[in-house]
This record gives C-alpha cells, sequence and structure tokens, in this order.
C-alpha cells in the first residue's frame, strides 16, 4: 500500500511539474550541436531551426557541414559551422569558443556525435572499445566540460543523446552500449551538480531509428550478414522510429527539463521490462543471441556502405533517410 502510495505521489509531483514550470523557450537561444551535419544530429538542428533558434553545427568532414548549413539557411535560420574531431579536447575547446565569438553567447549543447560497431565480442578489439568510449563518452564530456561557464552564464541546458543500448545493454552492440552506459551514467551525476549553476541536463535514451547512419557503423564478425541484419532492423516500420520524430520528441523533452526520457515504444517497453524483471530480460536476450549472425574469423572493421547488398540498397525507408539526412 506505502509503494503505491509513493509512485502516486511521484506522478503527481511529476505532473505538476509539467504544468507549472513553462517549457524552456528556444526562440533566439544559441544552439551547438555536435554531428550536427548530417543522420540525427541534423534532424535535431531542423527542429532548433523551426523554433527560432540560432545554430552551430560541429563535425569533422567540412563539405558534410555546408550542405546541411545550405540547407537550413534557405529558412533564413542563422548557421555557423565549425570543423572539429571531439575526441580531441582542444576541438571541443575551440567549439565553444568559436560559437561565443559568433553569437556572443551559448544556451544549449546538444551532444549528438556517436560512433557505433556492431558485431560479436569475439570480433572486437579493445580498440573497438577505446574507440565507442573516446566518441560517445569522452567527447561528450569534453564539450560538456568546455561550455559549462557559458551555460552557467546564460542558464542553458544540455541534451545528451545516448541509447536505449545505455539502459539495456544489447549483444553484438558491446562497445556502443558500454559508451551509453557510461554516458547515461555521466548525465545523472552531472544533472544533480550543474542544478546549482542553472544548468539543466537531458539524457534521451531513444531506441532505433531511420536516421540513414547505418551507411556508417563499422561492421564487425561475418560483414554482410550483420551489415544486413542492422540495416534492416534500423529500418523496420513499428520496430524503428522516424528520426523527425524522434528529434521533435528529445527537443521537447529538453524544453521540459525531463531527466532521462526514453524515445520510442519499443525502447520504452525493454526499458521497463529490463526494470521490472532483469533476470527474464537476461535470459531473452541471451536466447535472441542465438539467432544473431556467429563469429567470423576476422577482426577487421568495415563501414556498412562497403558492404551493402541488394537488400539493404533496395529499402525504401533506408534509402529515403539517407536522401533526406545528408548521409552520402
Amino acid at each position: 500500500m506505502k509503494k503505491r502510495l509513493f509512485a502516486a505521489a511521484a506522478l503527481a509531483l511529476i505532473s505538476a511539474r509539467r504544468l507549472l514550470v513553462p517549457p524552456y523557450v528556444l526562440a533566439d537561444r544559441v544552439v551547438l550541436i555536435s554531428g550536427g551535419s548530417r543522420g540525427l544530429g541534423l534532424a535535431l538542428a531542423r527542429v532548433y531551426a523551426d523554433h527560432g533558434a540560432k545554430l552551430m553545427l560541429l563535425a569533422r568532414d567540412s563539405a558534410e557541414l555546408e550542405r546541411a548549413a545550405a540547407e537550413l539557411r534557405q529558412d533564413d535560420t542563422l548557421v555557423g559551422t565549425v570543423v572539429g574531431d571531439i575526441t580531441r579536447e582542444e576541438d571541443a575547446r575551440r567549439a565553444i569558443s568559436e560559437t561565443l565569438a559568433t553569437y556572443g553567447r551559448l544556451d544549449v549543447l546538444v551532444n549528438s556525435a556517436g560512433v557505433i560497431q556492431t558485431g560479436p565480442m569475439h570480433n572486437l578489439t579493445l580498440q573497438d572499445y577505446q574507440d565507442a568510449m573516446n566518441v560517445n563518452f569522452f567527447g561528450a564530456l569534453h564539450l560538456m566540460m568546455a561550455a559549462r561557464p557559458a551555460l552557467a552564464a546564460s542558464k542553458g541546458r544540455i541534451l545528451n543523446v545516448a541509447s536505449v543500448g545505455g539502459k539495456v545493454g544489447v549483444p553484438h552492440l558491446s562497445g556502443y552500449s558500454a559508451s551509453k552506459f557510461a554516458l547515461v551514467g555521466l548525465g545523472q551525476a552531472w544533472r544533480a551538480e550543474l542544478r546549482r549553476e542553472g544548468i539543466v541536463l537531458t539524457t534521451a535514451c531513444p531506441g532505433l531509428m531511420r536516421t540513414g547512419s547505418a551507411r556508417h557503423a563499422i561492421i564487425k564478425g561475418k560483414h554482410r550478414l550483420e551489415y544486413g541484419l542492422f540495416a534492416t532492423l534500423d529500418n523496420l516500420p513499428l520496430v524503428s522510429l522516424d528520426a523527425g520524430e524522434a528529434a521533435r520528441r528529445m527537443v521537447s523533452a529538453m524544453q521540459r527539463g525531463d531527466a532521462e526520457p526514453v524515445i520510442g515504444g519499443a525502447a520504452e517497453l525493454l526499458v521497463r521490462v529490463q526494470q521490472i524483471a532483469p533476470q527474464l530480460t537476461a535470459e531473452l536476450l541471451g536466447l535472441g543471441n542465438r539467432l544473431l549472425p556467429s563469429p567470423g574469423r576476422s577482426t577487421s572493421g568495415l563501414p556498412g556502405y562497403t558492404v551493402e547488398t541488394a537488400l539493404t540498397q533496395n529499402n525504401p525507408l533506408k534509402r529515403a533517410a539517407e536522401a533526406d539526412l545528408n548521409e552520402k
């Protein structure tokens, strides 16, 4: 009885906060988005632009950045770009400096850049795990540390894009899951401490999304089988979420100041089952792993676009996402 009363009280407090606290207004805010040149980062940039924000896009590829910026500027959005690698601390500091030099302030930091390797644990090397941590965890941390003084001055916000793989460990995504678990834990600790400075941090945990980015994933093991399965699941209706819709939900959650929103129905179901029945979830994941491709002979990794098959190339949802989100 006490547990039910506590749960009801908690729900009432959450509902009251949403009703009484107005959403964070984005018009004229300055937003820095890592990985903003393509995929989910570009989808997020479009949502912020729709709200009237001023953008700074950060990515490694200058040509991709210019294509994304040119599209966004068509609607009279103010867009700056900065070329940099978030695994380099000095590049992260420079991205913040250039944003401040361009706009005079920073209101929102969006950590969207990421790397993903898919394949059996037998084919992943220590370097694969280090690469995942360097981008997905340390890359976000570099930007957060560099941006904190500016965000404290503006009483700004941080949106970290983690993953459902940061809430539930997923077979054949062990390096990715480990790095996203780390990002979720970082977000929980930083959110509590940043509130003293007036900064609100949201860690979004989306499930599968049709971002077109599968072609840039690093494929390990039996390359064609792994990629075929990954790229197909990533673009299945009902299982995967449209990238634009996912981006809108993440931005709305950030505006509300939500702590850890899970994005997508399938992702929510997986997380809830894990919370209620972790042993059952572990057994089901173990059974599911038996249906995945067996390990390959080599530890070499190949970009997804090098192992396309007729099945993946002719998937209309995949092709549409790639064309829409600058995934050349």
